[in-house]
């Protein structure tokens, strides 16, 4: 049979992808010692509650979850609805990978070529003034015209995290975009006005609530979603921040591609099992998804217009990906996004090779400084770039 030589190389990429030596990527715990692990990772945190799956060969197998829920001390189970934050950056990239699919996106048009009017012609709407969100601001900065979705989901569209962070609470562009990473919500939140007021004739106009529905729909995720629901309150986790002070699950009642999902630890590995495996995505944009796209350069995540290291200096594998980041360790190549705020930590890491996944749900930010910990003893040294994004108290308590 004669073969299509530019179909080679791809075959030899993926080959080369999971051939990993049997020697640096070890066998799962057992379940007991997970349990172990974990009891001890949350006394020396002193983190209230945890939740983790495992993920092999593209199959959710472990999940558990472990402590507390709230303050009363109602337990922490596998069904009990936990905030994403963050982690709904990387459902959002897979669905929009979606709609590249269908052909109703491109990740490389600017986002002004889906619009009827400018977007600074954009609000604020007089009566919901925060419906259309601040894009005025631009008005006399042109280079809003260059954005693309691709910017905006490697975070590199140049907008602060949020506009209402900014000194003055107007939205501005830092620098070229496309030029470098830094991490900005705000971009995905102005993808996510795009395909929803976007030109119908053009297939958007689309609902981002009801497309991620969809999918937790076909993946059985009965308690997840990117709104809230009033069926979340009777398993509910409230949080504790840094300082072990009890929080309340904020109640979010608007779909925000950078951070609005409600989730558990028996749905979540479903979608990451699914993204892992590359289900309802062409082959070429679950390439995208994982795909080094931007070289990162600086030292850490935050602050996020800090300068590049020198070059000797720099992670030469570290990248934005499509709402993730990707990264080449001791097991081949990667991806991995984290979520948190001031009582949240979660954090979703996978290998490739063999398709193995670890997914941490907490409602104690203190946490995460033994997610590295964690995610070593499980998946063995993957490489996770856990010192840019913690800084010096990854691994830590």
């Amino acid at each position: 049979m004669r073969m299509n030589r530019r179909v080679l190389p791809l075959r030899v990429m993926l080959l080369a992808a999971f051939c990993v030596p049997a020697a640096v990527a070890q066998r799962i715990p057992a379940g007991a010692a997970i349990d172990a692990e974990v009891s001890r990772i949350m006394t020396r945190t002193h983190a209230k509650g945890m939740a983790v799956a495992v993920i092999d060969r593209g199959k959710v197998g472990y999940v558990h979850a472990y402590g507390v829920r709230n303050a009363k001390g109602d337990p922490l189970t596998t069904d009990t609805v936990m905030y994403g934050a963050s982690l709904t950056k990387t459902v959002f990239a897979y669905t929009v990978m979606q709609l590249v699919d269908q052909g109703k996106l491109t990740l490389d048009t600017p986002l002004k070529d889906y619009l009827d009017r400018p977007l600074p012609n954009y609000g604020p709407d007089p009566v919901f003034p925060d419906k259309y969100g601040p894009y005025k601001d631009l008005a006399g900065d042109g280079r809003w015209e260059k954005i693309t979705a691709r910017m905006c989901l490697t975070h590199s569209a140049g907008f602060a995290n949020f506009w209402f962070i900014e000194p003055d609470r107007k939205l501005r562009i830092h620098f070229e975009p496309g030029t470098r990473y830094a991490y900005s919500g705000e971009g995905l939140i102005l993808l996510q006005f795009v395909i929803e007021h976007g030109r119908k004739a053009q297939g958007l106009g689309l609902d981002i609530g009801g497309l991620t529905k969809a999918n937790f729909d076909r993946l059985r995720m009965t308690r997840t979603s990117l709104i809230w629901r009033d069926d979340f309150a009777a398993n509910l986790a409230d949080g504790w921040n840094d300082q072990g002070q009890p929080q309340e699950h904020d109640k979010r009642s608007k779909v925000r591609a950078a951070g609005s999902m409600d989730t558990t630890i028996s749905d979540l590995p479903k979608f990451v099992a699914a993204l892992v495996r590359g289900d309802n995505l062409s082959s070429f944009s679950r390439a995208e998804l994982a795909k080094p796209e931007l070289h990162i350069g600086t030292a850490h995540q935050f602050p996020p217009f800090a300068p590049d290291l020198p070059l000797n200096d720099q992670r030469k594998d570290l990248f934005a990906g499509l709402g993730m980041i990707v990264f080449d360790g001791p097991q081949g190549h990667g991806f991995y996004k984290g979520g948190h705020d001031g009582q949240t930590a979660n954090t979703m890491v996978c290998v490739e090779a063999r398709q193995r996944c670890v997914v941490i749900l907490s409602n104690d930010v203190r946490a995460e400084a033994g997610f590295a910990d964690l995610v070593t003893f499980i998946l063995g040294n993957t490489g996770v770039p856990y010192g840019w994004e913690y800084g010096d108290h990854a691994g830590k308590s």
